[in-house]
C-alpha cells in the first residue's frame, strides 16, 4: 500500500509551497487507495508555536486535504528516538564526539577559507573510552564508495560517501536531529513514497545511510523543484508566499487554490482546469517538472473566477457571511449574485461590490460627476422619478423597458440617463448591469438615491 506524508515544522504558518507538497502527497495516496499521514516535526522546542500547529490544521480542514489516522507529534517520541540512537551506538555505527565549540569553530573557519582543518571532525570516531565532558552523537558515514538513489523526478542521484561528514544525530542535550528522526518516523509510519521540496535533496543521502544502518527498505523519493516568483527568483510575501489561510481571507476558493497549485510543476497535456477527482485520477509524481515553476497571480485569479462562476448561489451566500455580508433574506439575492459572479475574481471582491450596491453612496466619483451630471441631466433625473412613481417594475427586463420608454418619450440618448442613474445608485459609472442594479435596489430606494444626488448637486 502506498503511504505518503506531509511533515511541516510548526515554527511558522503553512505557506503555499508547503501546501503544494502536501497536495502532491495526498493525490498520490488517494490515487493508489493508500494513506496520507500528517506529522508535526516539533523537536525544536524553543521555536515551536502552538498557533502555527493550529494554522496548519486549519489549512488542511479548509482545503479538504483529509489525513489518515492521528497526527504524529515528534515531541512525543523522544524515548523512541533514544532507543534507536542507543542501538546504533551498540552496533558501532554511531559514536560520542567530544569536540568542543572552539574546536568546531576552527574546523568551520578552515573550511570556509578552503583550507585543510587543523582538527579532524572524525577525531573520536574510533575512540573507545569515555570522557567526563559534553558530547554529541555522530553517525559513522562510510569512508569510501558512493551513495546513490533513483529520484522519481530528477533521475539517478549520486554522491561520494567521503563528501558526507559524520553528521550529528543527537545534540549535547540529548535531543535528536532532523536527519535522524525523520528516518525513524518514516519507517515506523510505514512510508513508501516521499514527495518533498528539492531543498531536502542533500539530506536524502544522509537519511539513506540511516535506513541502511538499520537494514530497512528505503522509500521512493521524489524531490520537487521550488516555486519561484514571476521573475524567476525566490518568492517573498509580496509574491504570494504568505500563510495559506490568507488566501481564504482574500476570498479564494479552496478548489481554485488546489487547482492552481497542482499546475505549479505538474501538467496533463494542455488542460488547465481539474476537479479534485480528475487530479486524483491523472496525477503521477513522475510527471512533475524538473525545472522550478513560476507563481502567476493572474492565473490564480482566472481560476478563482471560474470556480466562483460555477458555484451554486447558495454556497456563495454562505461564504459572503465570512466577509460581513448577509443577503440570505434579500428578495433579489439571486439577481445580485448572478450578476456579480460573472464579474468578480474573489469572494472578498464580491462582498465589497455588494456593500457598494446595498449602501447608499456617501461620495461620488468626481470625474464621473463632472462628465455626466449637467443641468439638463438633473432635470432628466427629476422627471424620471416622476415617471416611475405609478409604475411597479420588479425584474431587470421591466426596468430595462421603463428606461427605454422614458428615453423614447423624451427623445434622449442613453448617455443622458443611464450613466447619471448609475452614479446616483452607486457613486460611479462602473458596476453590474443597470437594469439588474435597479431591480436589486427596488423603486423606493432608486427614487431616494436619485433625490440624494439631486440635492448634492444643488449644494455644489
Amino acid at each position: 500500500m502506498v503511504v505518503t506524508r506531509f511533515a511541516p515544522s510548526p515554527t511558522g504558518y503553512l505557506h503555499i509551497g508547503g501546501l503544494r507538497t502536501a497536495l502532491f502527497n495526498w493525490l498520490w495516496a488517494k490515487k493508489n487507495s493508500g494513506k496520507f499521514r500528517l506529522r508535526i516535526e516539533d523537536t525544536d522546542l524553543s521555536r515551536n508555536k502552538q498557533e502555527a500547529v493550529e494554522a496548519i490544521i486549519k489549512a488542511f480542514n479548509w482545503t479538504g486535504l483529509n489525513y489518515d489516522d492521528e497526527v504524529v507529534f515528534q515531541s512525543e517520541r523522544f524515548d523512541i528516538y533514544k532507543k534507536y540512537i542507543n542501538e546504533l551506538l551498540e552496533k558501532g555505527l554511531a559514536y560520542k564526539c567530544y569536540l568542543t565549540k572552539e574546536e568546531l569553530d576552527k574546523i568551520r573557519e578552515a573550511k570556509m577559507k578552503g583550507e585543510e582543518p587543523p582538527i579532524d571532525i572524525r577525531k573520536y570516531r574510533d575512540f573507545k573510552g569515555e570522557l567526563d565532558k559534553p558530547y554529541v552523537i555522530r553517525f559513522k558515514t562510510p569512508l569510501e564508495g558512493k551513495i546513490c538513489f533513483e529520484d522519481g523526478v530528477k533521475g539517478l542521484q549520486s554522491v561520494d560517501a567521503k563528501e558526507i561528514e559524520d553528521f550529528v544525530i543527537a545534540r549535547s542535550d540529548g535531543t535528536p536531529t532532523y536527519n535522524f528522526v525523520v528516518v525513524i518516523d518514516d519507517y515506523e509510519m510505514g512510508m513508501t513514497d516521499i514527495i518533498r521540496g528539492d531543498d531536502h535533496l542533500r539530506n536524502t543521502f544522509k537519511q539513506i545511510l540511516v535506513y541502511k544502518a538499520f537494514g530497512w527498505d528505503v522509500p521512493k523519493f521524489y524531490h520537487v523543484p521550488m516555486i519561484h516568483n514571476e521573475k524567476g527568483a525566490k518568492m517573498s510575501k509580496r509574491d504570494g508566499a504568505v500563510d495559506v489561510m490568507e488566501y481564504k481571507r482574500e476570498g479564494y476558493l479552496p478548489e481554485a487554490l488546489l487547482n492552481f497549485l497542482v499546475r505549479l510543476g505538474w501538467s496533463y497535456g494542455d488542460q488547465e482546469i481539474f476537479s479534485i477527482d480528475e487530479m486524483i485520477n491523472l496525477f503521477d509524481p513522475k510527471d512533475i517538472n524538473k525545472a522550478p515553476s513560476r507563481f502567476n497571480k493572474e492565473k490564480l485569479d482566472w481560476l478563482n473566477s471560474h470556480y466562483i462562476k460555477n458555484s451554486p448561489n447558495s454556497r456563495l451566500e454562505k461564504l459572503l457571511r465570512d466577509y460581513g455580508v448577509d443577503i440570505i433574506n434579500h428578495d433579489k439575492k439571486e439577481i445580485l449574485i448572478d450578476e456579480l459572479k460573472e464579474r468578480v475574481k474573489t469572494i472578498k471582491e464580491m462582498a465589497e461590490e455588494i456593500e457598494k450596491i446595498l449602501n447608499t453612496p456617501s461620495e461620488y466619483n468626481e470625474k464621473a460627476v463632472k462628465k455626466f451630471i449637467k443641468d439638463e441631466v438633473i432635470e432628466n433625473l427629476k422627471e424620471f422619478t416622476i415617471f416611475i412613481k405609478d409604475k411597479d417594475p420588479k425584474l431587470p427586463p421591466e426596468w430595462h423597458d421603463i428606461m427605454n420608454e422614458f428615453l423614447e418619450i423624451k427623445g434622449l440618448k442613453p448617455k443622458m440617463l443611464m450613466p447619471p442613474l448609475r452614479i446616483a445608485m452607486v457613486g460611479d459609472t462602473k458596476g453590474i448591469d443597470l437594469s439588474a442594479l435597479l431591480s436589486v435596489l427596488g423603486k423606493e430606494e432608486v427614487i431616494k438615491r436619485i433625490n440624494k444626488l439631486i440635492a448634492m448637486n444643488e449644494i455644489f
